[in-house]
């Protein structure tokens, strides 16, 4: 695979990277925020998601239907989403559209008004997102369970926020937190597709030419992420009576966004939940038929990991379950995953890599999470060879660190019919 991206550190501290694409006519251009809920005081709790709606109710020069007229009218696909390390704003557009999308998502992200009515209108529509998660079963369970999970920590608190810090954030503490933030040099602007370096770093520099380095303040102070989180193991129990289903989750920590083992743990992940073929999707739902979904991954971030096993399940066979996703830890724990399994699960991380080259899209993103999360660009052929030389043992090594009985959580949330489980239950 040839590479053909290049990096500017602008003055002011912005960071400028791009992929040029051959054969495309379409590019994916986007702005990151080196800032997500993570970030965010308790009293601030849900700001950055909060801004991120925010910024499309208008600009000093832009009202809210001009942005929704500009970004239908350049036929791009515009995209914003919030997350516990970052937040993101990305336009994908035919080729001759990059200026005008560019200049669209440098002005809401630079300069929004941050209007007090408007401000008032979107904290509704920001409470009613909270109320789809509370109607959300398997959501509003991985809300609780990551409070319980990292307790009084950012992590542990929701992205959206809750309905007592949303509805406090006036025009006066959305600006000051925008201002101090989402400055300079807490953004990374990253583009792939049919791009030249050299005009989006002018795009770049002339989006931003009133925000220069020290314009919004310093960094900023992060007094809770000075050090990494420290995950609990609590069981939490949640009864709902007027859920059809119970819906389980089971955890235990994992390797970090940056750790070294971090390649094994995804391809241990996929084995263990990570698709159709992984054994909990055979065991639990093709041989035995006791959920529609049922699964396991990881949850990276820069210092802390979080692996989780989820199904939901009737209320009659949470037991079952339980005791079948136990076995499967254990399992990896005491035996190496057999060659045909490392195989598959290497040649599924594989595809999925290449399948993501392809995507103008995915590989701005990938440009922009890399330099947030490592500060430094990680190739495909990099990650490929790193994957290809995991072996079972490193595997059953990761397993043997991390799935360990005082470490392993557990969350249920339904109509459990009484259903407990105490911390001999979980021992591996």
């Amino acid at each position: 695979m040839i590479d053909d991206v290049h990096s500017t550190q602008l003055p002011n501290g912005i960071t400028v990277l791009s992929e040029h694409m051959p054969g495309l006519r379409s590019v994916t251009a986007g702005i990151w925020v080196r800032r997500g809920s993570r970030h965010e005081s308790a009293e601030l709790n849900g700001i950055c998601h909060f801004i991120e709606h925010s910024v499309f109710k208008g600009t000093g020069r832009r009202s809210a239907r001009d942005i929704a007229i500009e970004s239908d009218r350049l036929g791009g696909q515009l995209d914003a989403y919030t997350t516990h390390e970052m937040t993101g704003f990305a336009l994908k557009v035919a080729d001759s559209g990059l200026p005008e999308a560019f200049d669209l998502i440098a002005d809401i992200v630079s300069q929004p008004r941050f209007d007090q009515k408007d401000l008032e209108r979107e904290q509704k529509v920001v409470l009613e997102e909270m109320k789809m998660v509370e109607d959300t079963p398997d959501e509003l369970l991985g809300e609780l369970f990551n409070a319980a999970y990292f307790p009084d920590q950012p992590l542990g608190r929701p992205i959206e926020g809750t309905e007592a810090t949303v509805s406090s954030f006036d025009h006066a503490s959305t600006s000051s937190f925008h201002a101090r933030e989402f400055a300079p040099r807490n953004l990374v602007v990253a583009a792939a597709g049919n791009v030249e370096h050299a005009r989006l770093v002018e795009m770049v520099e002339r989006g931003f030419a009133e925000m220069t380095a020290t314009a919004n303040g310093s960094q900023g102070s992060q007094p809770e992420t000075n050090s990494s989180p420290s995950p609990a193991a609590p069981i939490l129990i949640e009864q709902k009576k007027e859920l059809e289903q119970a819906h389980l989750i089971i955890a235990a920590p994992w390797p970090t966004a940056r750790s070294e083992n971090r390649y094994a743990a995804s391809l241990l992940a996929s084995v263990i939940g990570g698709g159709t073929s992984s054994r909990l999707w055979q065991r639990i739902r093709e041989e035995r038929g006791l959920a529609y979904s049922v699964g396991a991954g990881g949850s990276t971030f820069s210092d802390v990991g979080v692996f989780t096993i989820y199904a939901g399940t009737s209320p009659g066979y949470l037991d079952e379950v339980l005791d079948l996703s136990l076995q499967e830890l254990r399992r990896v724990v005491n035996e190496s995953v057999s060659p045909a399994e490392l195989k598959l699960a290497k040649d599924q991380a594989i595809s999925s890599i290449l399948l993501g080259l392809e995507s103008s899209s995915s590989r701005a993103s990938t440009l922009a999470r890399q330099e947030i999360i490592h500060r430094r660009r990680v190739s495909p052929d990099e990650v490929v060879k790193r994957i290809e030389a995991v072996d079972s043992e490193e595997m059953q090594e990761v397993a043997r660190t991390f799935f360990t009985s005082e470490n392993l959580a557990l969350g249920a949330l339904g109509n459990l019919n009484g259903f407990q489980v105490d911390r001999s239950r979980l021992e591996i």
